[in-house]
């Protein structure tokens, strides 16, 4: 234990680097093992944890939040954390699996998903393979508000924790860039509550307002609920720390290449922007308008109403006005009196409830049961709901976007996503397909139709498969390649029944004829009238093996090509038979080669027999994948619809606001969107057919 400490002693400055990466490393694997926690050996891994003290350590700009919690440095670096997860399983398979293993639920602290390092955002690897590993739908709740205003306290309150995210107790910023917890959610069964804690805006040791800018764009990207934290009121001077609002159509774009005739991008903005949630701590005004008492909510509503006026600062008064009103579909406002003494504010995530001001806990009590009865799920456009892979994805190509020099595109985020699952759709399809039909065919099959119905049948499920998992899927490009590929499998699947059948009829064959073959061979029919018996006992051993089962397609040809094989040996005992005539041997060869004509005949006609069920069945698969693309576009029309016509009556609830306060012009601007809307939604849809 000495040796321990004297590595990991805190006061060494030289060593500070090293023990801050093994920490960091430290608390990516907690994450992981709070899987093992709940899953493996719980006894054993409960104490071993239980067992462990916790402590905080300060940081850099760039570090580890210096109060969330990391292991001590007597009881877990990360060699004793690996040493740990070989004590539950010693398999080195197992070891490798738990690295790349994350518990939907279970997440002990929180994790960096995208890292500010000196103003460049980058994603850590490590958070989005917890995301990846989160299957339930994903309520997302963003937190942004100037730097030490409390925003932690906040989303450590939706975790249900004391401590996690960073409060800190200067006048520093501890959050940078934007931390990660995912926790089960607390009413919402089978659905993840992912809490997003973003660094402070405005800190002036950045001196940087275009990182604060996409910090904010982000939040607002990744959030179905988004917390602006603020302190006091809401005054002129809270709404111009609250200019990255106005910056957002200069951040984000809803569509690749706007259509130049239809209305500005950001009138989209309204139909992915989540809902919008303003926290007033410190709040120390009584609420109350000409002399009446009014809510939180009136107070915001009240706060939002625009000046008259066209000058230049009427404008800058309106702007983020009117763009939370425009583009946040839903608002809603807290306030919060001050938690306790300032002297103790600094201790504030040791404090207890009863230590608290009773107010300030009903207060919060209040704002994190809004959170959990009212956050929706993350979802979008098409009403495509957001899972962890999701949520990974929408991270990795906004930042990429970012760093590139781009604007984050709300439409090629979704567009990158549909690549991704329309094309583990046809895995997922054609998985599916193969799995059915393992089962369900029994090689070789009596007839052709036999497995083309299988086929047709294991077809329409694998489509259903790709319908329920894929979106997006422009000019059907993945559904054609599903389609390409059931057609090759149903290939593959005739050549192996072909197969099946030939070695089931060979070997049929071979045992059936085989005594035939070795009377041959010992001269049993080289004598007179041998020929007759020799025919007799080929139309006996035909006989016994048409009674045969399960031959499969295969039969005739079969039996017509093994009997051909022996045409030499026919015609020499025919030859040798003596009691036959010249003109009887004449008969017989006419007769043979008329049987062999006819057989002939028959196997073509069944062969033009099979190719046109195999026209028909590509035909049916073509109707099939049609009927299901029309109705997955029907119900894709409608969802759009329903989209639509919430957006539109959104619109026209501001539109009506903004007459009713006098404001003609944005009232007209407003008046143009819906109409935009209403012409889209009259619009005939183009129809797209699998070719």
């Amino acid at each position: 234990m000495r040796e321990c400490r004297k590595e990991t002693n805190l006061d060494n400055r030289a060593e500070m680097p090293q023990i801050k990466t093994e920490l960091r490393e430290t608390l990516c694997l907690l994450n992981k093992l709070s899987y093992v926690i709940s899953h493996v050996r719980r006894g054993f891994c409960v104490s071993y944890v239980g067992a462990m003290t916790w402590m905080g350590s300060s940081t850099e700009a760039s570090g580890t939040p210096s109060d969330a919690p990391v292991p001590h440095r007597h009881s877990l670096t990360f060699h004793s954390a690996w040493t740990l997860c070989s004590a539950l399983h010693p398999s080195p398979d197992f070891r490798l699996t738990l690295l790349d293993m994350a518990s939907e639920t279970h997440m002990l602290v929180p994790i960096c998903l995208i890292e500010n390092v000196k103003g460049q955002l980058m994603v850590n690897q490590e958070a989005l393979r917890i995301l990846s590993a989160i299957t339930q739908p994903v309520v997302v709740v963003a937190i942004v508000g100037l730097y030490r205003t409390g925003k932690s306290y906040l989303m450590n309150k939706l975790a249900g924790k004391q401590k996690g995210f960073s409060l800190g107790a200067t006048v520093q910023s501890h959050t940078k860039g934007i931390w990660m917890w995912c926790v089960p959610h607390p009413k919402m069964a089978d659905h993840t509550l992912v809490l997003l804690d973003t660094e402070g805006l405005g800190d002036v040791e950045k001196g940087d307002n275009q990182n604060d800018s996409w910090i904010f764009a982000l939040a607002v990207l990744l959030s179905s609920t988004f917390v602006y934290n603020s302190m006091g009121t809401i005054n002129q001077q809270a709404m111009d720390q609250l200019h990255y609002v106005t910056e957002l159509t200069n951040r984000i774009r809803a569509k690749s290449s706007p259509d130049e005739n239809e209305v500005e991008d950001s009138a989209e903005f309204v139909s992915f922007f989540p809902d919008f949630v303003w926290t007033l701590r410190d709040f120390s005004l009584v609420l109350e308008l000409d002399e009446q008492s009014i809510s939180a909510d009136e107070y915001l509503d009240n706060a939002l109403k625009l000046k008259q006026g066209t000058g230049k600062k009427d404008k800058n008064y309106n702007l983020p006005r009117l763009c939370i009103r425009k583009f946040f579909p839903k608002k809603k406002c807290f306030i919060f009196d001050r938690p306790t003494h300032r002297k103790k504010l600094a201790q504030l995530e040791t404090l207890h409830d009863n230590q608290l001001d009773s107010e300030f806990v009903q207060q919060v009590a209040e704002f994190c049961s809004y959170i959990f009865n009212y956050s929706k799920v993350k979802t979008l456009s098409g009403g495509i709901k957001v899972n962890g892979p999701r949520l990974e994805s929408l991270v990795l190509t906004y930042v990429n976007a970012i760093s590139s020099g781009d604007l984050p595109c709300m439409e090629n985020a979704v567009l990158a996503l549909a690549q991704i699952e329309n094309s583990a759709a046809v895995q997922k399809a054609l998985a599916h397909y193969d799995q059915q039909m393992e089962q369900k065919v029994q090689l070789p099959t009596e007839t052709l139709k036999e497995l083309l119905d299988l086929h047709r049948a294991c077809e329409r499920e694998a489509i259903e498969v790709f319908m329920k998992h894929s979106f997006k899927d422009v000019d059907q490009l993945f559904q054609k390649d599903l389609a390409a590929q059931l057609e090759t499998k149903r290939d593959d699947f005739h050549k192996r029944n072909l197969k099946a059948s030939s070695d089931r009829c060979s070997a049929l064959l071979q045992d059936i004829f085989s005594p035939l073959e070795e009377d041959v061979k010992q001269g049993v029919y080289s004598k007179p009238g041998g020929y007759r018996l020799f025919i007799h006992k080929i139309q006996e051993l035909k006989k016994k093996y048409y009674e045969e089962p399960r031959k499969g397609m295969q039969a005739e040809e079969s039996l017509q090509t093994y009997l051909k094989s022996k045409e030499d040996v026919t015609d020499a005992i025919l030859q040798t038979d003596q009691t036959l005539t010249e003109k009887e041997k004449e008969i017989e060869v006419e007769r043979v080669k008329a049987e062999s004509a006819e057989a002939a005949a028959k196997m073509l006609e069944e062969m033009q027999k099979k190719n046109e069920q195999l026209m028909e069945q590509k035909e049916r698969s073509y109707q099939e994948h049609l009927k299901q693309l029309t109705e997955k576009m029907e119900q894709d029309r409608a969802q759009m619809k329903q989209e639509q016509e919430r957006i539109i009556a959104i619109k026209l609830q501001e539109q009506a606001r903004l007459l009713k306060e006098g404001y003609q012009e944005e009232s007209k601007r407003l008046h143009n969107e819906i109409q935009n809307l209403h012409g889209m939604m009259e619009k005939p849809e183009s129809t797209c057919v699998i070719i």
